[in-house]
Parts: structure tokens; sequence; C-alpha cells
């Protein structure tokens, strides 16, 4: 195959989830659904965390950002799949591809680590409830979230920049509804060890080290839960991070399932199918999981609504 420089690159082409033309209308109308409920049902809790006094905690105002993170994590992917799906063109430009791959990784990024920060909110919560406010202090809650961002950003921006070196074969289809990274290098006809090497590197320390810390923080507050006496007792403490840890569960299990089904298979078909539960599914189930099985949060949003006539 020829080679051309990354200067030489009009654009590549997202083949999607599928060719078959009788199925783009349902995805369409699929992935139409499931983009709004999103984005309506993640800007619905950050308005109601705002509102409510009571959600003004450190707990609610990690959440808040999830939610915005979540929003801008699927906008990231799933509007230029419905524009191609629609206008039939499967294209994207080289810079515009450049931009999705770098605003991709900033909010994965920024997802994992916000789902760890939370984690260790719940740590504190449990575990040091004496100690909690005198921890967990605005400051240092705009700092974690800062440092998350700084972190995300630099990471995107490393690899982003990498792939200006690379010069690309005249295959430049990507079986994919978004330009995802590691796609983006199997088209490189030039030596790509130094951005598998990054990448791998990325994945370990930005991947495995915060679920480490998820599974740390889980195991003192479990066990801590079960040295407090009552039954109402461990109950209770366990109702405040439960929606987290379904969170989590959804969001590293979907993860991990398909880096599994990617290992097991060689189609990049399969993979792209697999990867819409973690950038699609899981920012629509978010809001669902805190909405449905917290009161406070459930009272914030009957208020919100409830008040939302009155304003016209």
């Amino acid at each position: 195959m020829k080679s051309a420089n990354h200067t030489g690159v009009s654009g590549f082409l997202l083949l999607g989830l599928s060719e078959d033309p009788e199925v783009q209308p349902i995805l369409f109308g699929l992935f139409l659904s499931v983009y709004l409920f999103t984005v309506l049902g993640n800007l619905l809790i950050i308005p109601a965390v705002i509102s409510d006094s009571h959600l003004h905690t450190p707990m609610y105002f990690f959440l808040s950002n999830l939610s915005f993170v979540d929003i801008s994590f699927t906008s990231t992917t799933v509007p230029k799949m419905l524009v191609n799906i629609q206008t039939e063109n499967r294209a994207i430009s080289y810079t515009g591809c450049l931009t999705q791959v770098y605003f991709f990784m900033v909010f994965i990024c920024m997802d994992n680590l916000l789902l760890t920060v939370m984690a260790y909110d719940r740590f504190v919560a449990i575990c040091h409830p004496l100690y909690y406010t005198v921890i967990m202090s605005p400051r240092l809650c705009g700092l974690l979230i800062l440092l998350s961002f700084f972190i995300s950003i630099v990471n995107a921006l490393v690899q982003s920049l990498m792939v200006l070196h690379l010069s690309f074969c005249t295959d430049l289809e990507i079986p994919h509804f978004f330009c995802e990274l590691a796609q983006i290098l199997k088209l490189a006809c030039s030596d790509t060890l130094i951005n598998n090497i990054l990448l791998c590197l990325a994945t370990s320390l930005l991947g495995v080290v915060p679920l480490s810390g998820i599974i740390f923080s889980y195991i003192r507050i479990v066990s801590s839960i079960l040295r407090i006496p009552s039954t109402g007792g461990r109950y209770k403490a366990f109702s405040t991070c439960g929606s987290h840890l379904s969170v989590v569960s959804l969001f590293y299990g979907t993860s991990v399932g398909v880096y599994l089904s990617s290992a097991a298979t060689l189609s990049s078909r399969r993979r792209a199918v697999a990867s819409v539960m973690y950038t699609v599914i899981t920012p629509m189930m978010n809001p669902l999981i805190y909405s449905l099985r917290n009161r406070d949060m459930k009272g914030a949003l009957r208020k919100l609504i409830s008040a939302v006539p009155f304003c016209f």
C-alpha cells in the first residue's frame, strides 16, 4: 500500500456499526433517542444539585461534574454518527478525526478519574465520618476536579500530538462509528511502536490504578460497614454508596467486556458494537441510577420539574 504524509490525508471513512441500508433508519432513531435521553437526564441533575441546598455536599458536587462529563463524552461521538447516517456520508476530515480522538480521550479519562474521586469521598464518609467535613473541604473538592481535568487534558494532548508524526496508507477506512486511537494507529504505515507504548502506559496508569483505588476503597468501606452493630445502620451506610457502586460496575464492566471481546475476536466491527455499551449506554444509565436509587436526588428532581411551569 502507498503511504501518504498526514498533511496529504484529507480525511477518513467511518464505516459505522452496519453497512446495511435497511438498518440505518433503525440505528438513527435508536441512537437519537438514547442521545436525547442522555443529555436531558444529565442536564436535569446539574440544576437539581445547584437549586437544592441539601445537595450542596461533596458527593453531589462530584455527581454534577460527572453529569457534565457524560454529556460531553456522548456528544463527542454520537452527533457525528447521526449526521453520517442522515447524510449517507461516512467521511470525517483529518482535523475532525484528531479532534474527536482528543476530546474522547479527555472525557473518558475524566469519567474514570471522577469515579475514583467519588469512591474516595464515600471512603472518607463511611470510614472517617467525624473528619469528613474537615477532609472533604470545598478547597480539596475543587482541587480534585482540577487535577482530574489536568491529567485528562495532558494525556489526551500527548496521545493526539503523537498521531501528527504518523504517515498513513491509502486504506483510510475505520471500522468504527467514531475515531478511536487504536483503530487509527492500525491504519498508519509508519512505525507506531512509541504510540502503542504510550497508549498501553496510559491505559495502565489511568485505568488500572484508579480501578485499584476504587477496589481498595470499597474493601475498606465494606469492612467498616460490617462492624456496624445494627442492621439498619449497615443498610443506611451501604445505601449512601449503592448508586456509585452500580455506576462503577456498569462503567468498568462494559469497558472490560469490550477489551475481552476485542481480544477474543479479530472482528473490528464486533468491537465497535461492543463499545456502544460504555460510550453510549453507560452515560444514559448514570442519571437513571442516581435518580431511582437516591431519595434526595428524586426529591430535588421533583422540585425542579414542578417549578418549571411557573417560570413561563
